[in-house]
């Protein structure tokens, strides 16, 4: 009797009682399963190993249908690269490429992954952002000492440096790494602040602008003075536009200034009138005749006044002076044009008494008055109607 494998074989020989078997099937019944084939669980029939030809390292597998596989691949048929491991080709599976920051890749791309060390890259061959690579090569990669408040955050390290430098700061701040003012700005708060200054410093003259420590504005201009450069000098004022600082304009004040000076030897002091001083004498040959001490008060009040000043008050003083005379010779013309004409005036009076006509003047009252011309016989006409007509060169008369 044969007694084939009802499932692996297909026939048996009668006379050598030999059975042939399927694919996959061997053995004198069929019964076991050849080479690269796997009994199937809960059944008779055998099943291809199906190993991976490039993975694994024969064609058979165990009873349960997996494959032998090579070093850096793995699965039940050895057609995966293991944990660590990527493709390198269709028949190589190549330990990933992470410079020991990690120790799994893509395993088809070999892109690392979950890079440790505050590392990234495809290799894990680049610091994050942040970071620098240390020159030792066991501190792996460190945080940048860059706040992200005065800089990018991001540093790296010049080549023949041991520390890092700041990649970038931002506007205000200076230095390697970014944690100092820079100039025309001053730290408040640990925070740099840009100078207020009121633009009346010149950073090419004062390239600091501020004290970087309290924000007090260095070398003002334009006559402004205080602590933002927000005032004016002394002897200065505001314009009216809230812009300029100009010179403060010299009043006339109720009386004259005083200054006095006196000798080393000599105990009496001496007051001149500081318009009379200015108006005779230059400053020059002020100091030269009276030399006076730089500590003496009435010197510093005398040194407040500008020249411009005082010439403006002594110009004022001149045209006051002159208007006064102009008034006074005016008034003493007009008195004796007026006394001219008092002795001149051709007043008349005329009495009719019946037949005589007798004539007085105002000039008959004044001794020495001269009336010569005053009654001409062809200036004395009668009118037609009887009226007595006395003519002069300039006045008619009537009675």
């Amino acid at each position: 009797l044969c007694n084939c494998s009802s499932v692996g074989s297909i026939e048996c020989n009668r006379t050598t009682g030999q059975c042939h078997c399927l694919a996959g099937y061997t053995g004198p019944q069929c019964h076991s399963c050849a080479r690269g084939f796997f009994p199937e669980q809960g059944s008779q029939r055998c099943q291809p190993c199906g190993c991976s030809p490039t993975g694994a390292t024969s064609d058979q597998c165990d009873h349960s249908g997996k494959c032998q596989c090579k070093v850096g691949v793995t699965d039940l048929k050895c057609d995966r690269c293991s944990e660590g491991y990527y493709r390198f080709n269709e028949a190589t599976c190549e330990p990933c490429q992470c410079n020991n920051h990690s120790q799994t890749c893509d395993n088809s791309t070999g892109t690392c992954l979950d890079c440790h060390g505050n590392t990234e890259g495809k290799h894990c061959e680049l610091c994050k952002e942040g970071f620098y690579r240390s020159t030792h090569p066991a501190h792996g990669c460190q945080h940048c000492p860059c706040s992200i408040v005065a800089s990018t955050g991001t540093c790296h390290i010049q080549p023949g440096e041991t520390v890092p430098r700041c990649d970038r700061c931002r506007p205000g701040y200076t230095g390697l790494n970014c944690n100092q003012c820079d100039k025309g700005y001053y730290n408040s708060d640990s925070i740099c602040v840009r100078c207020k200054c009121n633009g009346n410093v010149d950073p090419a003259l004062s390239p600091s602008v501020c004290q970087p420590d309290s924000g007090e504005c260095i070398g003002c201009l334009y006559h402004t003075t205080g602590f933002h450069c927000e005032l004016c000098e002394e002897g200065y004022s505001r314009d009216p536009g809230g812009t300029n600082c100009t010179r403060k304009e010299a009043t006339l004040g109720p009386e004259p200034t005083e200054f006095t000076t006196s000798a080393p030897n000599d105990t009496k002091a001496t007051s001149f009138s500081t318009a009379v001083l200015n108006s005779t004498l230059s400053p020059t040959a002020l100091q030269t005749v009276f030399p006076v001490s730089s500590s003496d008060n009435s010197t510093s009040a005398l040194a407040d006044v500008s020249w411009t000043q005082f010439n403006i008050i002594i110009l004022t003083v001149i045209i006051i002076v002159v208007v006064l005379l102009m008034g006074f010779v005016g008034a003493v013309y007009m008195y004796r044009e007026y006394q001219n004409r008092k002795l001149n005036a051709p007043f008349w009076t005329i009495e009719l008494k019946e037949d005589n006509i007798s004539f007085s003047s105002y000039h008959d009252s004044i001794p020495n008055a001269d009336v010569s011309g005053l009654l001409e016989d062809d200036g004395n006409e009668v009118a037609p109607n009887g009226q007595l007509t006395l003519t002069t060169p300039m006045h008619n008369y009537k009675a």
